[in-house]
């Protein structure tokens, strides 16, 4: 009898400190196939820090990632074939046009160029990008650039979609094809995995949101769970995890100092007593 399939994603225990300060603690979480997953956080919670983790960009200090149950410190190259990514600024040539910034991106997936042609097609139309794809990238606003970073995610067809902040820049139609895009991807059996701070556009498109702060999971919250204080006011339950959080912090902090004044006392008292 076979086993239960691996995670499409999975990372487990994962810790990062940069610059000595801790940017990820005992970060973990599972993205199956056909899942869309959210991250939110504040400002610095460590939600790029934890993509690029993910992405093999960024190596842990320990923990682990998983794709569909191999580890990525040890995988082969073709295990990132089946990934797309747009993590922070969409890396691009700016000479070229947007057309042959995504075709070579494909080629470094191993995509075939005549089916990369017909998604690149079907993607920008989606994202309103078709009228750009053949001007040079250096003359596009930040925003077309962003749809470019977009397609060129998309185009190879990948099993796993890692996208930080996907929705920055784009115009309202836009945020519309991509949200459609993405149910394309799920739809057929691809995992998504997304940053932002939008949190009505996360409603809409997450199945579960996780909530990052200070550099580790709080809260997991199902947009359509109505149970839960604040139902699916996504704003008001994050905002409510994390003042919870910093209150736990802060009790915390005030009983270790509470403590170590008790025993400087008591060694104090033992000393005066001798």
């Amino acid at each position: 009898m076979s086993g239960t399939a691996p995670a499409a994603l999975e990372v487990a225990g994962v810790h990062v400190a940069l610059r000595g300060k801790p940017a990820l603690r005992d970060l973990s979480l599972s993205l199956a196939d056909g899942e869309c997953r959210a991250v939110v956080g504040l400002n610095g919670a460590g939600k790029t820090t934890a993509l690029r983790v993910i992405l093999g960009m960024l190596r842990p200090d320990a923990g682990r990632v998983l794709l569909h149950g191999r580890d990525i410190a040890s995988s082969p190259r073709d295990v990132w074939r089946r990934v797309g990514h747009l993590v922070e600024t969409p890396l691009s040539y700016p000479e070229l046009t947007a057309r042959q910034n995504i075709m070579a991106a494909a080629r470094l997936h191993g995509a075939d160029p005549e089916r990369t042609k017909r998604a690149v097609e079907r993607l920008s139309e989606a994202l309103a990008l078709t009228g750009w794809l053949d001007t040079p990238v250096r003359r596009l606003s930040l925003g077309t650039r962003q749809k470019v970073g977009l397609v060129g995610a998309l185009a190879h067809e990948p099993d796993v979609v890692v996208l930080d902040e996907p929705t920055n820049g784009l115009d309202p139609l836009a945020v519309v094809g991509f949200r459609d895009l993405l149910r394309e991807v799920t739809g057929r059996g691809g995992a998504v995995l997304v940053t932002g701070h939008h949190f009505d556009e996360l409603t809409r498109i997450a199945d579960r949101v996780e909530v990052l702060h200070r550099g580790r999971i709080i809260d997991t919250i199902a947009p359509e769970d109505p149970g839960r204080p604040g139902g699916t006011d996504l704003e008001r339950v994050f905002f409510d995890a994390v003042l919870a959080a910093d209150l736990a912090a802060d009790s915390t902090v005030l009983e270790s100092e509470a403590g170590r004044d008790t025993r400087a006392e008591t060694s104090r008292e033992r000393t005066e007593a001798s």
